[in-house]
């Protein structure tokens, strides 16, 4: 891991695309702004952390799970004739 100390309004580059920017420094915390090409995803750890445990939370959640889901579902409509 590489441990920089930046000041508000100096940058840290990141391969050719990729520029956070630190605007400012609160108490315990720090705001920093990231520029990155779209197709670059950014998200913060602690979500993917609780997507990745709600998806296992899921899959392990038993059977008969798929039917009481399926009834939440309304049925697909009739064709109009």
């Amino acid at each position: 891991m590489l441990v920089l100390t930046r000041k508000p309004g100096e940058q840290i580059m990141i391969g050719d695309g990729i520029v956070i920017t630190v605007l400012e420094g609160r108490g315990d915390g720090v705001r920093i702004g990231i520029e990155a090409p779209r197709g670059v995803p950014i998200q913060r750890r602690e979500v993917i952390e609780a997507i990745a445990a709600a998806n296992l939370a899921a899959a392990d959640a038993g059977p008969g799970t798929e039917d009481a889901l399926r009834g939440l579902v309304p049925p697909p409509a009739a064709p109009a004739g």
